[in-house]
């Protein structure tokens, strides 16, 4: 299972949706919309055009931590962080939680999380200076629920394997993906990996 999380400012030539059609051609299927800095209005917008173009290819629009553009467009589902998980969040959508310790995962599913995102498992440049929590938090995670595991954080072909078998059912790219020159290629070669 492949998330692909966007972040334009990542993107080295083209624009965003046009990355995100080619993300969306090579085969992803669940795409995370994280453009945090946008102002509410231009989120909006956006958010409408990306649902546009996961709809035409058949795939799942998840808003990052802005339910009522979610509501508003008709999401597939919310990405959320922990300061949303303080009661039990209402969504009609898929809901996930990003965790990053056991204790967070517990309080997300007892709130209601459907998924969890999992991170940073390995070093990366979005979280320069903070610890990576490695394969072991997967491992945690993985023994208190079925629920679905999605690792982030420093994925690459390389270690996907070890994510894997530590538990997670899928990974979540952004920069991997974000910035590459060839996005379709790039895509392929994580869901290569993934199969």
């Amino acid at each position: 299972m492949l998330y692909v999380i966007t972040n334009r400012h990542l993107i080295s030539s083209g624009d965003l949706l046009e990355v995100v059609e080619d993300a969306l051609k090579a085969g992803v299927k669940n795409l995370i919309l994280r453009e945090k800095d946008l102002p509410e209005s231009e989120l909006l917008v956006l958010a409408e055009k990306t649902k546009k173009l996961t709809e035409n290819y058949g795939a799942r629009l998840i808003i990052s931590n802005n339910v009522e553009i979610a509501e508003k467009i008709g999401a597939n589902g919310v990405q959320l962080s922990m300061k949303w998980f303080n009661s039990h969040i209402y969504f009609e959508g898929a809901v996930g939680a990003s965790v990053h310790s056991l204790e967070e995962a517990e309080k997300a599913l007892h709130n209601g999380a459907d998924y969890l995102l999992v991170s940073h498992i390995f070093p990366t440049d979005c979280k320069k200076g903070l610890k990576e929590k490695g394969v072991g938090l997967i491992e945690s995670v993985r023994a208190i629920t079925n629920k679905p595991i999605i690792a982030l954080g420093g994925i690459k072909i390389n270690n996907i394997q070890s994510v894997l078998e530590a538990g997670a059912d899928g990974v979540a790219i952004m920069s991997g993906i974000m910035s590459a020159e060839n996005t379709e290629e790039a895509v392929r070669k994580y869901m290569e990996m993934l199969a």
